[in-house]
């Protein structure tokens, strides 16, 4: 590991200190939502763990009904390798649960970073993705970034029914409106199994480099310019929504989308667990009720 130790070996998973150096905020704040997940988030921690840059913290809320995720002992020791570091982790319970929306809204109402990084707690991170999103966000400018996460199971299953929507941004990050029924809805296929895996190969892109693409909406792994999600009302609207939801997501993307833009980034770099879910009442689509579809 290039990394140094910080000689923070006694840290217990059971506190933590403020992203910040100096009293200066870090440039990243990785954003964890988690629920009974204690191998999958000690999986998501091991891949943060292999970032190099930019300067980032970790923020966990947890809203288990008995233990939380970080009490597992592989959680527990990649929480003790990411303070050796000298990564400010902080670790936080959010009970009683109120849905998704209001888990992400405790999670970006905890944060100063001018960089958010929501992270889903089944999602392992390439070496060197953090510093991807990082460079496309400041250099395009807009609301967002993704890695849209691939389920590498479907390695061999090809889809090029659902690859035809892909369109990279040749300019600048343009605002859009997207709703469902919009030409825009469409590129939803794009994220699909291993889709952008297939998509990624023939760029032939160089090492480090990416390529950003026109998206319906980017899920478990979204690099955010807080301010500018703060501007759109964050996750404000958790109240408005019944706890068991789901898509709370999308309609915060859509927001910033129509403000200020937002892309996914290729290669995505974002690996999903394909653990089964923790949500298990979808019965409200949060997108769909705010935008009255």
């Amino acid at each position: 590991m290039s990394r140094r130790w910080s000689g923070d070996w006694g840290a217990e998973p059971d506190g933590g200190v403020p992203a910040e150096r100096g009293g200066t905020p870090l440039p990243v704040e990785v954003l964890i939502p988690t629920r009974e997940r204690g191998a999958e988030l000690a999986v998501t921690l091991a891949g943060l763990a292999a970032q190099e840059e930019p300067d980032f913290g970790v923020l966990v809320s947890d809203q288990s009904p008995a233990a939380a995720s970080w009490e597992h002992p592989a959680a527990a020791a990649m929480v003790r390798v990411l303070r050796a570091q000298g990564r400010p982790v902080r670790l936080e319970r959010n009970l009683p649960v109120r849905g998704l929306a209001q888990q992400r809204a405790h999670l970006l109402e905890g944060s100063r970073a001018p960089m958010v990084l929501f992270l889903d707690d089944d999602v392992w991170l390439e070496p060197g993705l953090l510093r991807r999103l990082a460079g496309a966000l400041a250099e395009s400018g807009c609301g967002f970034v993704g890695s849209a996460v691939q389920g590498l199971s479907y390695l061999q299953d090809r889809r090029p029914d659902e690859e035809v929507s892909f369109e990279p941004w040749t300019g600048p990050v343009e605002p859009e409106r997207i709703r469902r029924g919009d030409p825009g809805f469409e590129r939803w296929p794009l994220h699909n199994a291993a889709n952008l895996a297939h998509l990624a190969a023939p760029l032939e892109l160089e090492p480090g480099s990416w390529l950003l693409y026109k998206v319906a909406w980017v899920g478990a792994c979204v690099l955010f310019d807080r301010r500018k999600l703060l501007d759109c009302g964050g996750f404000g609207f958790w109240t408005d929504l019944p706890e068991g939801h789901s898509g709370e997501d999308v309609a915060a993307q859509w927001r910033v989308m129509e403000r200020y833009g937002g892309a996914g980034l290729v290669p995505s770099g974002a690996v999903h667990l394909e653990s089964p879910t923790t949500v298990r009442d979808r019965s409200t689509d949060a997108a769909e009720l705010m935008f009255g579809q």
